[in-house]
């Protein structure tokens, strides 16, 4: 859906404009775009009718370069693809909600300290596009749902930085993980040569 919009936006398009472009947002971050894949989605995409290819050229020495633009069939298709992502609640998979599920698994003091660690990372994070959204970049040469999504993701940065905060301290406090009829099986947690290791 990325690619296709990206196409019908700054049509006709060189490939490497469309990676750039996707690069600049990040997308390789949060819509499992990977730089790679975007000349083989292309080739794909118009292979399947989605695109098609308006121009070949090459500079000197330079790879070729194949101009694209989105054909009507592309156009119905990007326009599902962007109303299903618009009107459905898709939720995106976090692995670390596998390891949480296990959170018994731990002892305690490191599973405390592994949340406030990732409470700092999200936080580093959050300040980070509080000075992209600041910049020229975003403010110059952007649209402006590029701002809105960064105060998005910073809302949602600071509020898990707040849950990881706040779990932390209940952890540390010996708030129980299970009911008391099943406080039995509260004791399974890793042993010390095994807490440095990833479990499968």
């Amino acid at each position: 859906m990325m690619i296709l919009g990206l196409v019908k936006w700054m049509q006709p398009v060189h490939g490497y404009d469309v990676r750039r472009e996707l690069l600049s947002w990040g997308a390789d971050k949060w819509a499992n775009v990977q730089p790679g894949s975007i000349y083989h989605a292309l080739r794909k995409l118009g292979e399947e009718g989605l695109l098609r290819e308006v121009a070949t050229e090459q500079v000197g020495v330079r790879p070729a370069r194949t101009t694209y633009e989105i054909t009507p069939k592309g156009v119905d298709e990007f326009e599902t693809l962007l109303r299903d992502l618009w009107w459905g609640n898709h939720q995106t998979n976090d692995p670390f909600m596998a390891a949480f599920a296990f959170l018994p698994a731990l002892p305690r003091p490191e599973a405390a300290a592994a949340l406030r660690s990732r409470g700092q990372v999200l936080r580093a994070g959050v300040e980070s596009m509080r000075a992209s959204m600041a910049s020229a970049w975003i403010r110059d040469s952007k649209p402006a749902g590029v701002s809105w999504t960064y105060e998005l993701w910073i809302a949602k940065g600071e509020a898990e930085a707040d849950w990881c905060e706040r779990v932390a301290d209940r952890i540390e406090a010996g708030v129980p993980y299970l009911p008391e009829g099943l406080a039995g099986r509260d004791d399974w947690h890793l042993g010390e040569g095994q807490a440095s290791h990833n479990q499968s």
